[in-house]
């Protein structure tokens, strides 16, 4: 069996506190060996959510305390095993959700959490698609259930989470309304989503003019003022998903009550005797049965690495960066200027 027995030398990126982009932190630290059940993983990408954004705020729900690594995913290359571990899988890939501990050369992690990456699948597009593609597959296909030939409505298409869920559902046979800035309409039609401009105020007058009977899902990911525009936007049967709070990202306070705070919204709206339904998706929901939490998650990461494997789903890079500039890259995922998702890699890209 190929284990490791010695620390390992790894390049991690930190985050000590409430800072912006440029104060990230880079420091060399020893990785221990893995324990039993374990594996070290070689970072080949990782990347930036809208998670490690509300944690350079402190606004992440349920964050660790200042300082640690953040980085919510990641794929790479296992290159060496601890005690009870198949050494078969050193030297194949893998991709894993860690919520922190991301933004690293190496990582310890938990064997049971790897998902085999198909070959051929170049490393960074598959990280567009692990916790974003997990999140859009789950949301489109358990919580709402849309039924083909259904119209959903998608804020933030452009973004990491909505231009996969754009995608997926398209390929569902799906129509899709996906909203953002007019610099990306023309990339959102390519995606098979009817784009509508984000910052137009009739925004929802023009959504409900493309879907007068309304829709049978929204996927909204603001939250704040808004949602109640989303709720008025279905017909009856329909869901609204809510999976974020971003209209106030930027509000100072506690990070828990804007959530707590939709959470009593939406629970009351379901008791309204329209027909609709309206939930929160988290997703740890379900962690406390861990297998099966890991067995829905490895499924659902296969179904969508299988679509992008097969050419159903274009990865896409808003843009990559070593690992030591994960500041610049931050900054650029702040910025709301891209599409798709900002990828860290271990080396530079040429």
């Amino acid at each position: 069996m190929i284990t490791s027995t010695v620390a390992t030398q790894v390049t991690q990126v930190v985050l000590p506190g409430k800072v912006d982009s440029s104060g990230l932190q880079v420091r060399t630290s020893e990785l221990p060996a893995p324990g039993v059940g374990q594996v070290v993983l070689r970072m080949d990408a990782t990347g930036v959510s809208f998670a490690e954004q509300q944690m350079r705020r402190g606004k992440y729900y349920d964050q660790p305390p200042f300082p640690f690594v953040p980085g919510y995913d990641v794929v790479g290359t296992v290159t060496a095993v601890g005690p009870g571990v198949d050494d078969a899988l050193v030297g194949r890939r893998f991709a894993a959700v860690t919520k922190i501990g991301g933004w690293a050369s190496s990582l310890v992690l938990e064997a049971a959490d790897l998902v085999p990456v198909p070959d051929g699948v170049d490393s960074a597009a598959a990280e567009t698609v692990v916790v974003n593609g997990i999140t859009a597959w789950q949301m489109l296909h358990r919580s709402a259930k849309v039924p083909a030939g259904g119209t959903i409505v998608v804020l933030g298409a452009n973004g990491g989470v909505g231009s996969t869920l754009v995608q997926l559902a398209r390929h569902a046979g799906i129509r899709v309304i996906g909203t953002a800035s007019l610099q990306h309409h023309d990339s959102v039609r390519e995606l098979g989503a009817i784009p509508v401009d984000y910052r137009d105020p009739d925004m929802y007058q023009r959504i409900r003019e493309i879907a007068p009977e309304g829709v049978h899902a929204v996927f909204d990911h603001v939250g704040g003022a808004g949602l109640a525009e989303s709720w008025r936007l279905l017909r009856r049967g329909g869901t609204l998903v809510s999976y974020g709070t971003a209209a106030t990202k930027d509000e100072d306070g506690n990070s828990r009550l804007p959530v707590l705070k939709s959470f009593g919204r939406l629970a009351l709206w379901n008791l309204l005797p329209n027909g609709k339904n309206a939930t929160f998706y988290n997703f740890w929901a379900g962690r406390r049965r861990l297998a099966d939490f890991r067995a829905r998650l490895a499924e659902d990461l296969t179904q969508v690495l299988r679509l992008l494997a097969d050419g159903v789903l274009t990865a896409q890079i808003a843009g990559r960066f070593p690992l030591t500039e994960a500041g610049a890259a931050l900054a650029l995922a702040e910025s709301r200027t891209v599409l798709g998702k900002v990828v860290i890699v271990a080396q530079p890209h040429p």
